[in-house]
């Protein structure tokens, strides 16, 4: 099993390879990467390092879609301009899968919004289980709770794929919201929305069964991760199976049991690290 790593705000880690992405085609080792850009992502790049004649950069680098990080809720209030301002002010980051962005109990001083693929927040017990609270996605912000409350962190954060984030310091943030409440109130937003959602699992656990939990998590992680191909849904949700079950909140054993039998009845389809839906609506059905 690799040992999972904490990540610095300034540092890169990772293995010398040539790969494609949606901003180009990458390679280099640990701080000395190259990139070929496309035309896009040149307009919509976070860049540190030089830039050669054929649109290529070299150096540390980081790229984050502002397209994607303006869906977070910190941007909903700002016009482009304004948010592209913000944007170029915050901190990039990236990490690999397994990577520790920050520990339960750490003391909370940054809020997130990630770029790229999916960050688990999760919690140990003293007898060292683990559940997992949520699975976010691009376009979605954690690390707010500590502007308002300020204290330690109450889960750890940790990522499930390749992952690129953004974040800012609360002194940073505090500054930027006194000049702009229009910007608080959408922070308070969705602070209340993930109250109403915690709400709602801590209700599951209690009146639905673990078929029907199953099921909920593999339609909400669908319209967040889903995308249509022609047999179904495709949701690549890049969790073991041990980490949808601690999301569902049951044991392996018996998530993988419901899982098996929606497959049997054709409802579903498994994949390594991702599910095709096929019959949504029984889903939904079952769910209820």
């Amino acid at each position: 099993m690799r040992r999972a790593r904490r990540v610095s705000a300034t540092g890169l880690s990772s293995p010398a390879r040539a790969r494609r992405t949606a901003y180009g085609v990458v390679t280099g080792t640990g701080s000395a990467y190259v990139v070929a850009l496309t035309a896009p992502a040149r307009r919509r790049a976070i860049r540190r390092g030089r830039s050669a004649p054929n649109g290529s950069v070299s150096g540390t680098l980081w790229l984050v879609d502002h397209d994607v990080v303006r869906r977070a809720p910190l941007f909903a209030a700002l016009d482009e301009q304004t948010a592209e301002s913000l944007i170029a002010s915050m901190s990039p980051q990236r990490l690999e899968r397994g990577d520790i962005l920050f520990h339960e109990g750490d003391q909370g001083d940054r809020l997130y919004v990630i770029g790229e693929g999916k960050i688990k927040l999760g919690r140990t017990s003293s007898d060292g289980r683990e559940n997992l609270l949520a699975i976010l996605g691009p376009g979605e912000m954690f690390g707010e709770l500590s502007l308002f409350d300020p204290g330690p962190r109450t889960a750890t954060a940790t990522a499930v794929a390749e992952t690129q984030v953004v974040s800012m310091g609360h002194e940073q943030l505090k500054e930027y919201l006194a000049t702009r409440p229009g910007v608080a109130s959408t922070l308070l937003a969705a602070l209340a929305r993930r109250l109403r959602r915690t709400n709602e699992v801590l209700a599951d656990l209690v009146f639905t069964d673990v078929p029907g939990r199953v099921a909920k998590a593999l339609l909400d992680l669908a319209d967040r991760f889903g995308r249509p191909v022609d047999d179904g849904l495709m949701v690549a949700h890049d969790l073991t199976q041990e980490e949808l079950a601690q999301l569902v909140g049951a044991s392996r054993e018996t998530v993988n049991k419901a899982l098996a039998d929606f497959a049997s009845r054709g409802w579903l389809r498994l994949e390594a690290r991702a599910v095709l839906l096929i019959d949504v609506d029984r889903l939904k059905r079952r769910a209820r």
